[in-house]
């Protein structure tokens, strides 16, 4: 029966009976054993504690992390101090007129 012919009147009725169908099938399920479902609910805990035990290892894992590269930085700070300073400009111009001289000397 092509569709454009039908009327309201048929289209409530298979509505009516498509819900009538679903609520039988719904109906005629076995119900949940408590055993399978108490069996479900444990290893359902058991995921989430092992996806938590994850999470805190990762969160430790980060921290740690983060404090290695807070040591790295406070290392090289340190050793920056530490460092010979910079030369003045009187060094620098003494270096300067350095390698101009033996520049000059090499022609």
């Amino acid at each position: 029966m092509p569709p454009f012919k039908d009327t309201f009147q048929d289209r409530v009725g298979q509505a009516a009976e498509a819900k009538r169908k679903a609520l039988e099938k719904l109906k005629s399920k076995p119900p949940v054993d408590e055993a399978v479902a108490a069996a479900r609910r444990e290893a359902a805990e058991q995921r989430e504690a092992r996806a938590e035990e994850k999470r805190s290892a990762k969160a430790e894992k980060a921290k740690a992390a983060a404090r290695s590269v807070e040591d790295a930085k406070a290392a090289a700070a340190e050793a920056q101090a530490a460092a010979v300073p910079p030369p003045t400009e009187a060094e620098r111009k003494a270096a300067r007129d350095a390698r101009y001289a033996a520049r000059k000397s090499r022609k």
